[in-house]
């Protein structure tokens, strides 16, 4: 097995809590962040459940002492938080003493912004400011500024794997040598675009989510953000820092099998899962806990169900479970908060239950794992897919 690059760092807001502390209590007191929309006008307020994060605006440019002409999106301000949390996590006082570079991913990008001031930026010249905040890459160029970063930033948006891929990055351009530190991870807002489009889609749930359930209705959107500081040996040799886990595996598949759907048989998760075994040179076996995609859509669990007993064969599938009953699906920063669930697994030796299930799946014969069960973890995989074919597999290995 390679020894894969070590995460030193760790940041995280999302319906269930404010820091990695937070929502590691959540996850093992069964405390969900699923409500009824509190911070979005729409007419789908008390119609559907979300994951909401329930701070205003307001109080996150109080909490980062932000200017009040200032042109953040939502997505950007959650985005710095939980990367001002992951450089602090890891100890770094320098951000630019190294070779040091971050990948944001995002899908939704500034697009609260862009819907509050659209009809208006031809009227009031005082809002033509928000227009930039549009765009995907102003997150990662925000966040960088606020974190006095110099180096390499770049956005990566493949819908909801994008948080993967940035792992995904970082981890490639370490191994290669080319930079020494990665800030990576996703961030995505709630708003009333993706709200309105999931909807048309005819994929979101009137209650609450439940994966793998034979009788699952579809997924509650969610907004999250979460980072992770990924460094090579030689910084942790001279700096003598504690790793938090590794990133061992990953692989990146797509079977362009339809736009916003995947493939009945998995071909694009099974090719990304073994993908991400020949790089980590582990063994299916040797998994201790599988944190699925799991959406609670019909078409998802049906396909990643498939692919896993395609990986697996003949052999017993590992324990797993879906996280997003506990915060929706929170799209691009999806895999982020995931990884930052994987690592927190294999530093507890816990796998999390998947919450509200009830019926097995009369496709085929996997059934979650439906409450906390405290058990020696080693390896964990980690399972991101998006619309367009784009599946993605992390593993992460205790250090």
């Amino acid at each position: 097995m390679t020894r894969g690059v070590a995460i030193t760092g760790m940041g995280i807001i999302s319906a269930i809590g404010n820091s990695v502390e937070e929502n590691y209590i959540s996850l093992i007191e069964n405390k969900i962040g699923v409500s009824y929309i509190q911070n979005i006008s729409t007419v789908h307020a008390d119609v559907i459940k979300v994951g909401e994060i329930k701070k205003t605006n307001d109080e996150l440019i109080t909490e980062l002492h932000l200017n009040e002409d200032n042109n953040f999106s939502r997505t950007a301000m959650i985005g710095t938080l939980a990367a001002k949390q992951a450089v602090e996590n890891a100890g770094i006082t320098s951000i630019n003493e190294f070779r040091t570079g971050l990948i944001s991913a995002t899908s939704v990008g500034g697009m609260d912004m862009t819907e509050k001031h659209y009809y208006d930026y031809f009227e009031k010249p005082e809002l033509v400011k928000y227009i930039t905040c549009h765009d995907g890459g102003d997150v990662a160029e925000k966040i960088a500024e606020e974190l006095g970063l110099k180096g390499m930033v770049s956005t990566i948006s493949t819908a909801c794997s994008s948080a993967a891929n940035s792992i995904m990055l970082g981890a490639r351009l370490i191994k290669t040598g080319k930079l020494d530190r990665v800030i990576v991870g996703g961030a995505d807002a709630l708003a009333k675009f993706t709200i309105n489009g999931f909807k048309t889609l005819m994929i979101l749930s009137d209650d609450y989510n439940k994966p793998f359930d034979n009788n699952r209705k579809g997924l509650n959107l969610g907004e999250a953000a979460a980072f992770l500081v990924l460094e090579s040996d030689e910084i942790v040799a001279k700096q003598n820092k504690k790793v938090l886990a590794r990133v061992s595996g990953y692989g990146n598949a797509n079977d362009a099998f339809h736009q916003t759907a995947s493939s009945e048989n998995g071909d694009g998760a099974y090719l990304a899962m073994k993908k991400a075994f020949e790089v980590s040179g582990l063994k299916p076996s040797e998994i201790d806990y599988i944190n699925v995609h799991g959406t609670a859509t019909p078409n998802n669990d049906l396909s990643e169900g498939r692919a896993l007993l395609r990986i697996y064969e003949d052999e017993k599938v590992p324990d797993f479970s879906s996280t997003k009953p506990f915060t929706g699906h929170t799209l691009a920063a999806a895999a982020a908060i995931e990884a930052v669930y994987s690592v927190l697994a294999i530093q507890n030796n816990v796998v999390y239950p998947n919450l509200n299930f009830e019926t097995q799946m009369e496709e085929f014969n996997l059934t979650p794992q439906t409450s906390l069960k405290n058990k020696n973890i080693e390896h964990v995989l980690s399972n991101s897919f998006g619309f367009g074919g784009n599946c993605s597999t992390l593993i992460f290995s205790k250090s």
